[in-house]
């Protein structure tokens, strides 16, 4: 779900552009209504952001670039046999470091696994140990060829289960790639930054309720709008009047008619019930019931912690 959408001009790209109305949409929140943990790319993973979370003792999860000094600091523990599997083919070791940039040393995981590319040979040096950090950060190490990734993050928890979080970002990340790409994002041209302000924010709005529909007939996983469209919007309806009853008769030719026929009838009858009591409920008791069965296949098959929020979700549309 997209929670709040800002509009910055195409030379305003940096997260810190960004960070402000984060922290100002968080600090308008009880403390309850907080994500378990912020997590972002190299694009966040900057010591003002990771100050700002240390001030409100928010735990965070950022990849941070490859500098000289991490390219040092990567370099000190290739030889090193403590790797611990850390899923996807990766290795992993806990380390401390501390950037000129930084005001204080953090803790990072250390990320590494073999090159899907054939390792070249480095001229001038022995196969049998590092020969060169490139600027990518591959390590000839014995000969293999390895790249290398370094995660900051302030929570304790094991090698496996961070480089896990770190992977599971890029599940959130691809809802807005589907914005831009199937609900119109990336098609901003208006110089006019109030008026692509509001229509971003229609645009965020229409995709939330169409993912909130969405998912009370499909509740298992989130469905892209290129699938979710044509299969739940193609039919031809018929509206028939019978002892002054209306009655619209919807027939669908997709493929899928049987399922989908289903699943509206699921949701039909929810509805149904809700109508037939919504004089007993508060607003607040009618959403509740509706959301938990929209979410149904979620909240039983997870834990009821707090969700954790991308710090994309408050995205920078570009005009």
């Amino acid at each position: 779900m997209v929670l709040d959408v800002e509009v910055q001009a195409g030379n305003q790209t940096a997260s810190k552009y960004a960070q402000p109305g984060l922290w100002a949409w968080l600090d308008r929140r009880p403390r309850e209504q907080w994500p378990k943990l912020l997590r972002g790319d190299i694009g966040w993973g900057t010591e003002a952001m990771m100050l700002e979370c240390e001030n409100r003792s928010q735990d965070y999860l950022f990849k941070i670039r490859q500098t000289t000094k991490v390219k040092q600091h990567i370099a000190q523990l290739v030889g090193r046999a403590d790797w611990v599997a850390a899923g996807g083919d990766w290795q992993g070791m806990w380390s401390e470091l501390r950037l000129s940039g930084w005001s204080q040393s953090r803790r990072v995981v250390v990320l590494r696994r073999r090159a899907r590319k054939a390792a070249a040979i480095v001229a001038g040096g022995k196969e049998n140990k590092q020969q060169e950090l490139f600027g990518t950060v591959e390590v000839l190490e014995a000969g293999e060829l390895y790249e290398y990734a370094v995660l900051v993050t302030s929570l304790v928890e094991g090698v496996l289960g961070i480089a896990q979080l770190y992977r599971d970002r890029a599940e959130s990340e691809n809802v807005f790639d589907e914005l831009k790409n199937q609900w119109g994002w990336a098609g901003f041209t208006t110089q006019d930054h109030q008026r692509c302000q509001i229509f971003a924010r229609i645009v965020a709005l229409i995709f939330n309720w169409w993912s909130l529909f969405t998912r009370l007939a499909i509740p298992n996983r989130h469905t892209e709008a290129t699938t979710s469209r044509p299969l739940l919007l193609h039919g031809i309806g018929r509206q028939t009047k019978h002892g002054n009853q209306t009655t619209l008769t919807i027939t669908s030719n997709h493929a899928q008619a049987g399922p989908v026929r289903q699943a509206l009838e699921s949701v039909s009858n929810l509805l149904q019930r809700l109508v037939s009591t919504a004089q007993q409920l508060t607003v607040d008791q009618r959403w509740r019931r509706l959301l938990r069965f929209i979410f149904r296949d979620w909240l039983t098959t997870r834990s009821p912690a707090p969700v954790l929020l991308p710090v994309t979700a408050i995205s920078n549309c570009r005009i």
